[in-house]
Formats: C-alpha cells, structure tokens, sequence
C-alpha cells in the first residue's frame, strides 16, 4: 500500500497596519497600568479592556497556516499568535479537481462560484498554487503554498490533476 503524508507550516505576511495598531493598543495598555497604579478604579477597568484589545489585535494579525495532507486528504489549519489553532478548510483528492500554479491557464476552464479562501503567505516571490474544489455542490478556489513534497504526493495520488 502507498502510504503519502506531507504537512508544511507557512507563516503569512503580517500588514504594516497590523503592526502599528497593536504597538498603539500596547501604548494605551501602558498609560492605563500607570494610570491605574496612580488613580482609581475606572482606569483598572480601562487598563484590562485596552489589555484585552492588544491581545486580539496580537492574535488576529499574526497568522500562520498548516497544510496536512495524508492518504488523500488535504487539510489546512489556520493557527492565531502561535496559540490558536482552527480548522480552515478539509478536502479529499476526490473534490479537487486541479492543482495549479495561480497564474496557469488551465484554471480559467474551471469556473468558481467566485468563492476563493486564501491560504497563502502573501510574500513577493511565494510560489502560489491554486486548487478548484468542488464539495457539495459549490466550486471554491482554494490558495497554497504547498512544499515541493506536498506536490509530489499530490502527483503521486493523482498525476492527471496537478499541473507543474
């Protein structure tokens, strides 16, 4: 039996706006601490909603997604400030209908219902590919960046559905 396992962690490009509001929220956080050192109660309470505001600005904004793919499913989990892990999106080889390069032509045959989750880094130069599944009646553009292993399990369980 051909056994085929790839997983691949990337991390995606934090935007500059996500820096500087969370160094703000930190900023704020920081007069609240020594207003509340200083003051009364009502800054004890802003110190831990402003505290709170950095925490989900930090883990929001810091994202990084892991592909895993064993015996013909793909699965892709979304992991938040290196704490949080959720399920994005799981598919078999059986609802991919082709895995290409996001510029290949061969995509523009297969039609999306204009739904495309992106899964991809976000960095210049990141060789992005392109999966068209259709799962339960819906056709969604998926975005990766798998490892050259992945591609090569990919070919393995179905050579006809990659394009390199």
């Amino acid at each position: 039996m051909n056994e085929s396992y790839a997983e691949y962690l990337i991390k995606r490009k934090t935007p500059f706006y996500a820096l500087i509001l969370t160094g703000v929220l930190a900023a704020v956080t920081a007069v609240f601490i020594f207003l509340a050192l200083t003051t009364g109660v009502l800054a004890v309470i802003l110190m831990f909603v402003s505290g709170f505001a950095t925490y989900l600005s930090y883990r929001n904004t810091h994202v990084e997604f892991e592909y895993l793919y064993v015996e013909k499913q793909l699965s892709v989990d979304r992991i938040l400030g290196r704490a949080k892990r959720k399920k994005a999106y799981e598919c078999s080889m059986e609802e991919i209908q082709v895995i290409a390069p996001a510029d290949h032509h061969v995509l523009k045959e297969h039609k999306t219902n204009g739904k495309t989750l992106d899964f991809s880094s976000h960095l210049p130069g990141a060789r992005v590919y392109a999966a068209v599944v259709q799962k339960n009646g819906e056709t969604v553009k998926l975005l990766l960046e798998p490892s050259d292993k992945m591609i090569q399990c990919f070919r393995q369980t179905a050579p006809r559905k990659v394009v390199q």
